[in-house]
C-alpha cells in the first residue's frame, strides 16, 4: 500500500491498516467467526502540533467517506499515566457502596450527570445492566446559572457531582485525563477543517475547532464493563449480546483510550482476542480495530457529519464480550470523551438526512440542544 506522508506508524502484525485503497473481502456479520482486524491511522502527536504540515490525506484515509470513521494520535506526552491513574479507579468507583452510588445519580439529567447503571435501554429496549458510568463534564462543573437552561436542556446544563467522600481522587483524574483529551482533539479538529475547506466553503467559526473551543457541552463517560460469568450459551456469532451495542456517536469527536482488564483488582491481558472494538465500513463490512494502551483514539459523531457535508464520516460501531472459559470474573475499565456543539449550537440538516431519518426532516434546522432531546427520548425513557 502506498505511503502517504507523513509516514504511518508500523502496525503490530495481527493487524492491517484500513485505507480506501486497500480492499477487504467482503463477509456477512452472521459468518464473520474470525473478522479481519485492521489498525487506524496513526498519527505521531509530535507531527499532529506542526499546522505548517498538511494532514489532508490521512484525515481523509481515516475520517473521510472510505475510512473506518476513527484514527488515532500517538506519543502523547503525559497520557499513558494519566489513563492509568483514571481506569484504575473505575471499579472502585462501580464497587462502591450502594448508598454512596445512590448520592452520585440524577435523574434530572437522564443519568447523563453522577453515575448511571441500568438506565439506558438496550436494542432489545431491555436495561442496559452489562456496564456502568460515571459521567461528568471536566472541563466546566456548572456549565450554566441559567435556570431556563438548566430546565430544558438537564443532560449538558446540569452540575457535576463527585463523590468528594468515598473517593475524592477521582475528580482529579478525571478532569486531568479529560482536558488532556480535548487538547488534542483540538489540534485534530484543526486538521479536520483544514480538509474539509478544501472540497467545500466553510466559515471560520463554524469548523469543527471552533466549535469544540466555545463549547461548553462536552461529557466524559468513565465506564466499567462488570466481571463477566463464562457465557456458554452465546455463539460466536452472536453480534448483539456485546458489551455495547451497535450505535454511532451523535456528537462531534469522540476520544477514547484503549480498555484496560482487570481480575481481583489486577490488570491482565484480555483472554479473548475476538473481544473489543468493532466497526461497520462504509460498505457494510465489519472489523475489529485495535489500538495501542498509548494512544488516543478519536471517532467522528453524526454532527461533524452533517456539519462538514459528508466530507467526515461516522461509522456504527459496538464493543465485543470477551467469551470462553478464561472469562469468569473479568471486568473491563475505559473511558471516553464526548465532545460536541454547545447546546444553542444550529444545526442545519441537508436534503438527504440518513441518520435517525424518522427524527429529522429534511432541510431543517434544530440546535444542538434540540437534536440531543430527540435522541435522549429515543434511548431513554420520556421526561415525565
Amino acid at each position: 500500500m502506498e505511503e502517504v506522508f507523513p509516514p504511518k506508524e508500523a502496525a503490530p502484525q495481527s493487524g492491517k491498516r484500513f485505507s480506501s485503497r486497500f480492499s477487504i473481502p467482503a463477509m456477512s456479520s452472521s459468518s464473520q467467526t474470525h473478522p479481519l482486524t485492521v489498525r487506524p491511522v496513526t498519527i505521531p502527536f509530535s507531527v499532529l502540533q506542526e499546522k505548517t504540515t498538511d494532514l489532508s490525506a490521512l484525515i481523509e484515509e481515516g475520517f473521510g467517506p472510505e475510512g473506518l470513521g476513527i484514527l488515532s494520535i500517538s506519543h502523547v506526552p503525559g497520557f499513558s499515566s494519566l489513563r492509568q491513574n483514571l481506569l484504575c479507579l473505575s471499579p472502585r468507583l462501580a464497587n462502591l457502596p450502594e448508598e454512596e452510588k445512590k448520592k452520585l445519580e440524577d435523574p434530572t439529567s437522564r443519568y447523563n450527570f453522577g453515575w448511571s447503571h441500568g438506565k439506558e435501554k438496550l436494542e432489545s429496549g431491555n436495561p442496559d445492566t452489562l456496564k456502568g458510568s460515571f459521567y461528568a463534564n471536566p472541563i466546566l462543573d456548572v456549565p450554566t446559572m441559567e435556570h431556563s437552561l438548566i430546565q430544558r436542556y438537564p443532560s449538558y446544563c446540569g452540575r457535576n457531582i463527585w463523590p468528594y467522600n468515598a473517593l475524592p481522587e477521582l475528580e482529579v483524574a478525571f478532569k486531568a485525563l479529560g482536558r488532556m483529551i480535548l487538547d488534542v482533539s483540538l489540534m485534530v479538529a484543526y486538521h479536520c477543517d483544514r480538509y474539509v475547506s478544501k472540497g467545500m466553503q466553510m466559515p471560520a467559526r463554524e469548523g469543527l475547532e471552533q466549535i469544540l473551543l466555545r463549547s461548553r457541552c462536552h461529557k466524559g463517560r468513565l465506564l466499567y464493563y462488570f466481571p463477566t460469568q463464562q457465557n456458554t450459551c452465546r455463539s460466536d456469532d452472536d453480534w448483539t449480546s456485546s458489551w455495547c451495542g451497535w450505535h454511532t456517536d451523535h456528537g462531534s469527536l469522540t476520544g477514547l483510550t484503549c480498555g484496560m482488564f482487570l481480575r481481583d483488582g489486577a490488570q491482565i491481558p484480555c483472554p479473548d482476542a475476538a473481544a473489543g472494538l468493532y466497526i461497520k465500513t462504509r460498505s457494510g463490512q465489519i472489523v475489529k480495530v485495535v489500538f495501542g494502551e498509548e494512544e488516543i483514539a478519536y471517532q467522528i459523531g453524526e454532527t461533524t457529519e452533517i456539519l462538514s457535508g459528508g466530507y467526515l464520516c461516522a461509522t456504527p460501531h459496538c464493543v465485543r464480550a470477551p467469551i470462553g472459559e478464561d472469562v469468569s470474573g473479568l471486568g473491563r475499565s475505559t473511558f471516553a470523551l464526548f465532545m460536541q456543539p454547545d447546546w444553542d449550537e444550529k444545526l442545519d440538516f441537508p436534503e438527504n438526512v440518513h441518520i435517525h431519518q424518522e427524527l429529522i426532516m429534511s432541510n431543517s434546522s434544530l440546535t444542538f440542544g434540540e437534536y440531543t432531546e430527540k435522541l435522549l427520548d429515543k434511548y431513554y425513557h420520556l421526561k415525565s
